[in-house]
């Protein structure tokens, strides 16, 4: 009977065809320095290179390491629930594939964990990314914090240490709009958090543009807080008491003979200004009803197209 997996790594792959290779080789490394019964899950989220074809080498070279690939791109968070569907360990590692997240640190996660927590988050001291990266994700927690209630710290992304219970409730919730830390503080358990080394990306450039940080900031808000609701709310009673106070100043001015042309200008700022903020709610309450429409679907939330040394 073979012993029970103890530590699975999970890594979701894109663009990454000159990284693999030395990920494995540092993974290797660092995770037999605390057990021999560990495996490798890469997961390659659709990657347009070759990424696939140096994942099926490194599956050739060693049974520990598991190849997932995924029938198109479905997102980083995707990939990642994907990769945990299949992980058995009794601790799983979840992490991502550039080297940004330095595997010589799992160790020190594994050992915080042994001090009886189910949950062991990195903190990156001093992030390696560049000005834009930085600068658009300061500004998604501080939205998404204001947003939700929910005080998030930036220098914590996906990379971790998570007991296989806290990994079999993730995989019991079936949002279609994903985002693994958010689901993660949702589930609560003993959590704590240890300082660690970020290093600079091992080759190439990040895949997440700006376009796909603001569609995954808007994903991450719907799904986890209804204050944008609320909001337009608070808003259309500050637009109710303004409209009352320019019906007084209009009352003063035909009074005093200031406006020339009766009911003109109040006439097509009320049209421009209240039709833009119809549009604005109807906007947002749209958004809404479009993650219902997603959800109500149940469609799978990924599809696996080749498995190796599963």
């Amino acid at each position: 009977m073979n012993e029970k997996t103890h530590i699975s790594i999970v890594s979701p792959v894109y663009r990454a065809e000159k990284i693999v290779s030395e990920l494995v080789k540092q993974l290797h490394e660092n995770v037999s320095t605390i057990t021999d019964n560990y495996e490798i899950i890469l997961v390659n989220d659709g990657s347009p290179d070759n990424s696939w074809q140096v994942i099926v080498e490194e599956c050739a070279k060693d049974k520990k390491v598991k190849g997932i690939n995924l029938s198109r791109n479905f997102g980083q968070h995707y990939a990642i629930t994907a990769g945990l569907s299949y992980a058995k360990g009794e601790w799983i590692v979840v992490m991502d594939c550039d080297l940004q997240d330095r595997p010589d640190e799992i160790p020190n996660l594994y050992i915080k964990a042994q001090e009886g927590w189910d949950i062991v988050q990195a903190r990156r001291k001093e992030r390696q990314d560049g000005f834009v990266k930085r600068l658009s994700s300061s500004a998604f927690h501080s939205l998404y914090s204001y947003l939700s209630g929910i005080k998030t710290d930036k220098a914590i992304a996906n990379f971790g240490i998570y007991n296989q219970k806290v990994i079999e409730e993730y995989k019991k919730m079936k949002e279609s709009s994903r985002s693994f830390p958010s689901l993660i503080e949702y589930l609560g358990f003993k959590k704590t958090v240890i300082d660690v080394k970020h290093a600079e990306r091992f080759e190439g450039k990040t895949s997440y543009s700006l376009s796909k940080l603001l569609h995954l900031t808007t994903d991450v808000i719907l799904s986890n807080s209804n204050k944008p609701l609320k909001l337009t709310v608070k808003l259309g009673f500050y637009i109710s008491a303004l409209s009352f106070l320019l019906a007084l100043y209009n009352v003063f001015a035909h009074i005093a003979g200031i406006i020339g042309v009766p009911g003109y200008t109040t006439t097509i700022f009320s049209i421009w200004f209240v039709g833009g903020l119809i549009l604005f709610v109807l906007g947002i309450i749209g958004l809404y009803i479009g993650r219902i429409f997603e959800q109500v679907k149940e469609r799978q939330l990924f599809v696996v197209r080749d498995e190796i040394n599963v």
